[in-house]
């Protein structure tokens, strides 16, 4: 690929300088070689091809939470069930797929965060078949191998599995997702998050979506607790819970930590958002797919005014209406405002969640932001250019993206 160096009214390049107007990044290969003002590369690259966009140009965005295989399952999202119910339904249409079908959803899941400016991706896999797309994509990020098993059929076959899966050979990067606490039993999940670890993985589990959640840990009872003894499954916490919220059972076994990141984070009282920081583990908010499932608001201005380390994910279009990351902090934006945030900083840290934040959740260096020798994943959005950069593109970036550069390749132009 030749030298190029792409222009724009502003670039943002979530480094801690400010946006850089009339900007320009140099791209060699599939790095970053040059960042700074338009006039100063242009001359220190002469023979390089210049490109120049109209809009706002920042690094690649960074979803911390989805489920790619099921972008084909958007009508589950306009069915209006609620969470165990829809859970339920889920289970049912899975019967349905064969592997074929599973990738090209996964395929498309893709093509849609490519189309939208996303280029790196914490991923859900449930079914192993839908690694190749996304390892064939080029997108960036982690793949997490979803865990869910009682503990007998973890001991008798799933652990296995696993550990196969754990050995497939890819250039994308692999993690474990012990799925949530009324899902995967106590020792299961233990075992699963240790299995991580000695691999030095990281670890991406589901945590405090619903109340029936919270119900289930705590007591061992509620709706989810009679959606486990319909599927068989002999969880320690159905004996009669823990006594704990989600948060103080992943504490109590040793799951959480500066090398996982949970999603949802809905029901988290002030002590939950403590021990959360306490362990630097992020949150990726889903605050959308929350609603459609009437899970529950999460309490987006505590964690933002508490300074808690979070991230954004869209979920799957199986509860959500798009895999676009800015109508996802549009969403996460007015929820923060209505319940009280008033500090000026809102759109520029809804920036950092959907960039830099998403990239740590991960532990990915190189993701989320531009600076020279970063990977050349960036996008462009048509939004306004007079004002705040970070207002224009968290209130107006949602399908606003002209074009994606994934490792120095235009993989989306409009």
């Amino acid at each position: 690929m030749p030298l190029t160096t792409h222009t724009a009214p502003v670039v943002v390049t979530m480094t801690g300088e400010p946006p850089i107007r009339d900007g320009a990044v140099t791209v060699d290969g599939d790095r970053v070689t040059a960042v700074g003002p338009a006039a100063e590369v242009v001359k220190r690259h002469p023979d390089a091809r210049v490109r120049r966009w109209d809009g706002v140009l920042t690094p690649g965005l960074v979803n911390a939470h989805t489920h790619l295989q099921y972008t084909d399952f958007a009508h589950l999202a306009a069915s209006g069930l609620p969470f165990p119910e829809w859970l339920a339904a889920l289970n049912r249409e899975r019967a349905d797929y064969t592997e074929a079908r599973w990738q090209e959803s996964a395929r498309r899941g893709v093509h849609l965060m490519l189309k939208s400016g996303t280029t790196a991706v914490a991923d859900i896999v449930t079914d192993p078949c839908v690694l190749t797309p996304v390892d064939r994509s080029g997108m960036r990020g982690i793949s997490y191998i979803e865990v869910i098993s009682d503990s007998p059929r973890w001991q008798a076959e799933r652990r296995a599995k696993l550990l196969a899966v754990l050995e497939t050979p890819l250039a994308r990067t692999l993690g474990v997702s012990p799925h949530t606490p009324y899902t995967v039993g106590t020792a299961a999940f233990t075992d699963a998050v240790a299995i991580a670890r000695a691999r030095g993985l990281r670890v991406h589990p589901h945590l405090a979506e619903s109340a029936h959640e919270t119900e289930f840990v705590r007591d061992g009872t509620g709706p989810l607790a009679a959606l486990n003894r319909t599927f068989g499954f002999a969880h320690e916490l159905l004996a009669a819970g823990s006594g704990l919220t989600p948060t103080g059972y992943l504490d109590a076994i040793d799951a959480l930590g500066g090398d996982v990141h949970v999603a949802h984070g809905v029901h988290l009282d002030a002590a939950d958002r403590a021990v959360l920081r306490e362990r630097a583990t992020p949150v990726a908010l889903c605050v959308r797919s929350n609603a459609i499932l009437d899970a529950g608001v999460p309490p987006v201005a505590d964690y933002l005014a508490e300074g808690s380390p979070i991230a954004l994910g869209t979920d799957s279009p199986a509860s959500s209406p798009s895999l676009d990351l800015w109508e996802e902090a549009a969403a996460v934006r007015e929820l923060a405002l209505r319940q009280g945030y008033t500090a000026a900083d809102v759109d520029a840290r809804l920036v950092e969640a959907a960039t830099v934040g998403g990239a740590a959740a991960m532990g990915l260096t190189d993701a989320g932001r531009l600076a020279p020798g970063t990977r050349a994943d960036f996008a462009v959005f048509a939004v306004p250019v007079d004002g705040d950069p970070h207002t224009a593109l968290v209130t107006e970036g949602g399908g606003r993206c002209v074009g994606t550069v994934l490792g120095g390749r235009m993989v989306h132009r409009r």
